[in-house]
């Protein structure tokens, strides 16, 4: 494990385990009957001290296996030439457990708490019950704290990247409202700035207009109303262009027709065939106009993908003398309309989309039954000023 990873709490369980090893060693080389075990013993802690400060030994299970390999023979020499050398036995444990994987370390476990146990009866020591109890209980201990903590550490870190996951994905829903709240205010300015400014100015230029022709030819009035008639003339057609600049992004590069074939083609994902048809001589329309049909239209296939469970749907423009008509047909599961709520997400579906056109003086008709399928309609009246 990189040292840089550690917590305070990990990083005191460590120190706790040099010192535990070190204080042991020091045990064994004071007990030891000759020089030869105090020899090894400091031979075995010059090996602990080296594999402890490698880098290589805590990032590679390789190098880790090799000097635990080196650790546990030097040991087992000692452990041949005193038997007080079986008390390292337990640090041992969280070393092989540690850093070595379970397959590995669990079968090293139980031929160090094998070792030990041969050790002592070697020595020619007493057989009694503590002589197998002691080296396997502390075994059962090391494996139980060991994998029990790596079990809670895995926990952690599931739930760590849970609440990353959530975190971002309160960011991203967050971005997201706030792109749809700027559309739905841009599509509020347009339809503001057309509905007053624009009509009004456009009725201020007509007016202008009648009574410049009621003017008699050298009437000294008739030149400052041609000027405030071109002076609203301008501001008309800035107005339009403030119109036309805070158009949604899906009318900026095309008519609507187009958009509407956009919406129409293939997402990748599950959901049904959409067809897209134009009937009639398209004509320009006003921008507000142009919105709610496109808006009416992504909520209408919305419903159909989320809710139809439909395989093909249809969606058709039609131009008229008199006005435009939008139909959104699919063969899903259908509903009953008298039924419809607002939903608790805050959205409103159909009502929205009846409010939507009766803002604009159109119609907006829903035919469905269960199991039939659903039409949705909307109609609005070619206005002969705009």
């Amino acid at each position: 494990m990189d040292p840089r990873s550690l917590t305070p709490v990990l990083r005191a369980l460590r120190l706790c385990l040099h010192l535990l090893m070190a204080g042991l060693l020091v045990l064994a080389a004071v007990r030891a009957d000759s020089t030869a075990g105090t020899v090894l013993s400091v031979a075995v802690g010059a090996v602990y001290a080296t594999g402890s400060y490698l880098p290589s030994v805590r990032s590679s299970q390789r190098a880790a296996a090799v000097w635990l390999a080196v650790l546990g023979a030097s040991w087992l020499v000692l452990l041949w030439v005193t038997p007080e050398a079986l008390w390292l036995a337990f640090p041992l444990y969280f070393l092989q457990l540690h850093l070595l994987p379970v397959r590995w370390s669990l079968p090293a476990v139980v031929l160090t708490a094998g070792a030990a146990i041969l050790s002592y009866v070697g020595h020619g020591a007493p057989l009694n019950p503590g002589v197998f109890i002691g080296p396997l209980l502390g075994a059962a201990v090391a494996v139980a704290t060991v994998l029990g903590y790596e079990a809670l550490y895995r926990e952690s870190e599931r739930r760590r990247r849970l609440i990353e996951e959530l975190i971002e994905t309160r960011a991203e829903l967050a971005a997201a409202e706030r792109h749809a709240g700027t559309l739905a205010e841009r599509e509020r300015l347009a339809r503001e700035i057309h509905d007053t400014l624009a009509q009004g100015l456009s009725s201020i230029q007509l007016l202008l207009r009648a009574a410049e022709r009621q003017l008699p030819p050298d009437s000294p009035a008739a030149g400052h109303i041609g000027r405030a008639r071109e002076a609203a003339q301008d501001n008309l057609a800035e107005a339009r262009r403030f119109v036309r600049a805070l158009t949604p992004p899906d009318l900026e590069h095309g008519s609507l027709a187009g958009a509407l074939e956009r919406l129409c083609e293939p997402g990748g994902g599950p959901g049904p065939r959409v067809r897209f048809s134009v009937s009639g001589t398209p004509v320009e329309l006003p921008t507000p106009y142009e919105v709610a049909l496109l808006r009416i239209a992504q909520s209408a296939l919305a419903n159909t993908v989320r809710h139809a469970a439909a395989s093909r749907a249809e969606i058709t423009l039609s131009f008229m003398d008199a006005s435009v008509t939008l139909d959104v047909v699919d063969d899903g599961l259908g509903f009953d309309p008298a039924s419809v709520r607002p939903s608790s997400d805050g959205g409103f579906g159909l009502p929205a989309m009846r409010s939507r056109a009766e803002s604009l003086g159109g119609t907006f008709t829903v035919e469905a039954a269960p199991g039939q399928g659903t039409a949705v309609a909307v109609s609005l009246p070619l206005p002969t000023g705009a």
